[in-house]
């Protein structure tokens, strides 16, 4: 029976954090790695994944993504993930199953870089025609993809006004939920009940509770608060609790303090309030290039 992985291949925000990729994660079922989202330097960390020994994320074997949502920390990638696979020689299409836009936001990349794909194929290096194509659906709830590994369900989520998903995957072996960026939600619960992996976004509670109210408001009502991702987790019991996109509330823009100090610091303090507001299953803080 062919294992399934949980590749993190970034686990940042919007911040240019150093230490973490734009967000993206990959469902590996054998040989075969299904991405969801993709962040800036995507397929760099692919790269990487494959270098540490992960087949699948060879970057000329990226041909299935999903995208949760079209905030641009999760889809500045996206070009990426189109043009530079194919310039390592894939030869199929790549498929992308995302909410209403992808379709747009694909056709107007594949306009802004006409000229590189006309020069590519008719220039000196004679490309193939194939690779660089994408073929789009935008997706409801709902079983959206179905294989012989994978059968993979979006879900509803909250992000303000956004149209948002989440994703549940099941493989022979493993069923493996992603949120997305979503407040917290009772369908992630119910989604995630006795999964294996759930991997959740999270942010910093007495972090929150120090910014000006306008910032609380808007990070409550888009976010999810480690104290809550702790109920999440409880009515879910999955036998991993991940956290990713973890917001600090902290400046990272400082060359003054020990930044690396510091967010190490939150990601501990992250972990005690999800304990304390009572989750006592396995949770672990996600960084990139883990494999679970």
């Amino acid at each position: 029976m062919m294992e399934t992985k949980l590749v993190l291949l970034g686990t940042g925000t919007p911040n240019a954090c150093p230490d973490a990729s734009g967000p993206s994660s990959a469902v590996v079922v054998g040989d075969r790695a299904y991405l969801v989202d993709f962040g800036p330097g995507v397929v760099r960390q692919a790269a990487k994944a494959y270098r540490n020994g992960i087949d699948a994320l060879r970057p000329d074997r990226l041909v299935t993504a999903f995208c949760t949502h079209l905030h641009t920390d999760h889809t500045s990638g996206y070009p990426d993930l189109i043009f530079t696979p194919w310039v390592l020689e894939r030869k199929e299409p790549l498929r992308v199953f995302g909410p209403k836009g992808i379709r747009d936001m694909t056709e107007h990349l594949l306009k802004a870089y006409k000229v590189d794909i006309d020069f590519r194929i008719n220039g000196f290096e004679k490309a193939n025609e194939v690779g660089y194509r994408v073929e789009t659906q935008e997706i409801n709830s709902g079983v959206i993809y179905r294989d012989d590994r994978v059968t993979v369900e979006a879900f509803p989520v909250s992000h303000g006004t956004l149209e948002s998903y989440g994703f549940k995957f099941t493989t022979p072996d493993r069923v493996i939920v992603i949120s997305g960026d979503t407040a917290p939600l009772e369908i992630v619960a119910e989604k995630a009940k006795g999964c294996d992996i759930l991997l959740h976004e999270v942010e910093y509670t007495a972090g929150l509770a120090a910014r000006e109210p306008k910032w609380q408001k808007y990070h409550r009502e888009v976010h999810t608060l480690s104290v809550d991702l702790a109920e999440i987790a409880k009515k879910a019991r999955p036998k991993l609790l991940v956290t990713y996109h973890r917001i600090y509330h902290m400046e990272i823009q400082d060359n003054t303090v020990d930044v690396g100090a510091e967010m190490a610091r939150r990601n501990e303090a992250i972990l005690e309030e999800i304990r304390n507001a009572g989750y006592e299953g396995p949770v672990v803080n996600g960084m990139d290039l883990d494999v679970f």
